[in-house]
């Protein structure tokens, strides 16, 4: 039987090196004023968001050592309680400008579906933006 080819190797945080940790949340779900049109003002409408941010960590053994993806949750809710918003890429940029204040965040991509927009004709519309830290 022959032997494990990693059975006389260096430890993995030896020979591994991470560079970026992905931090995801996917199908946030929240409730915000949100549209450019008449009948959109004065209500709310349902979103799903989904953002991933590159986050310069590596050997994360706590909390403190990455991102918590709970920020990403109560920062979304924070800037639906500010009130109406236009459009959906306004929300998107607002939530990765958000994201960027922790500083080990180097990038952040936001998706924002609003599943109302164009029913019964589609399942959701929306928009996807890659946002770099400067």
């Amino acid at each position: 039987m022959a032997a494990s080819p990693l059975a006389d190797t260096a430890p993995a945080a030896d020979i591994a090196r991470i560079i970026v940790t992905k931090v995801f949340v996917r199908g946030l779900k929240v409730d915000a004023q949100i549209g450019v049109y008449d009948h959109e003002h004065g209500r709310l409408q349902p979103l799903v968001v989904d953002v991933e941010l590159d986050v310069a960590a590596s050997h994360c053994e706590r909390l403190g050592d990455t991102v918590n993806y709970e920020m990403v949750g109560e920062a979304a809710r924070a800037l639906v309680a500010e009130g109406h918003i236009d459009l959906v890429e306004t929300f998107a940029e607002r939530l990765a400008q958000a994201c960027f204040a922790d500083p080990r965040v180097t990038r952040a991509r936001v998706r924002v579906e609003k599943p109302l927009a164009l029913a019964p004709h589609a399942a959701a519309a929306g928009v996807e933006i890659t946002a770099v830290r400067a």
